[in-house]
């Protein structure tokens, strides 16, 4: 049986989820290409392993597979919760 107090807390609950659209996905693509000049250049061994086939190797510093795959996944972790920060502010 639902108590009718979880009904009036439900209903005080703001809307937070968002419609993922091309403003989002600047967003997070900015946030990884940022990653992806910044991380192969802090990386400790950023060049073991098979190289990445960039467009720019150097203005990537030429990361490995394994580096590139780390700078995707910190741009998604930065790029998703600038989205949420941002959609929970009203700016998006």
């Amino acid at each position: 049986m639902i108590s009718s107090i979880l009904f009036a807390v439900q209903s005080t609950v703001p809307n937070t989820y968002t419609s993922w659209g091309l403003s989002e996905f600047l967003y997070i693509t900015g946030a990884c290409l940022l990653c992806l000049l910044i991380i192969p250049r802090v990386v400790w061994y950023p060049h073991v392993g098979p190289k990445m086939p960039l467009p720019f190797p150097s203005v990537f510093n030429n990361p490995s597979v394994a580096t590139f795959l780390a700078a995707m996944a910190a741009g998604h972790i930065l790029g998703v919760g600038a989205v949420l920060g941002l959609t929970n502010l009203g700016i998006l």
